[in-house]
């Protein structure tokens, strides 16, 4: 489960559609708070997710050779064949860059509900599912499995996590940060 949890964890902070809703909203006016507001409501809704898993396991993975750790591994190879084709498909069948979406123009004027509403949206959920499936596994009578849900958060939100902190607390790049025509790094 742990090794699984870290494949999938990793997957999802390298994902380039949520960092680079980030990266906007980060050189956006107010970028820094808009990009906390978009990492809390990104790492609560994993946090959700995982406790969801949880409550519905009662923290004990389902016996085997039941419907239930039948129905989790249907759920697993379902997530699996359907990631893989989807892959397959934007392989073969690229789309054409499209121009600038209409949300990104007005990413200035975004507020703190909306940063928090756009990182529901670009979660990437198949991914999201298949770290819920892996969780299922857990056996929270021991810590290990309770570091191992805590690290896939974690590791989940990292890319989110170093760019805020970099926004916070890294050098003003010569000749001003991106944005700061427009109000600045706060």
């Amino acid at each position: 489960m742990v090794l699984d949890l870290a494949v999938i964890g990793t997957a999802i902070t390298l994902g380039p559609l949520h960092n680079s809703a980030f990266i906007l909203l980060l050189a956006a006016r107010r970028g820094v708070r808009l990009g906390l507001a978009f990492l809390l409501s990104w790492l609560a809704n994993l946090v959700a997710v995982i406790a969801v898993v949880v409550l519905l396991t009662g923290g004990h993975p389902p016996a085997r050779h039941t419907a239930p750790s039948t129905a989790a591994l249907a759920a697993k190879l379902a997530i699996g064949l359907g990631l893989v084709v989807y892959g397959a498909r934007r392989r073969r069948r690229p789309h054409p860059p499209h121009g600038t979406p209409r949300w990104a123009a007005r990413i200035d004027h975004a507020s703190w509900g909306a940063a928090a509403g756009l990182a529901w949206l670009v979660q990437p959920w198949g991914l999201v599912g298949a770290g819920a499936a892996t969780a299922l596994d857990a056996d929270l009578s021991g810590a290990e499995d309770w570091l191992a849900l805590t690290g896939f958060c974690v590791l989940a939100t990292l890319s989110l996590i170093v760019m805020e902190m970099y926004a916070v607390w890294g050098p003003p790049p010569p000749g001003g940060r991106a944005g700061a025509g427009r109000g600045g790094r706060r």
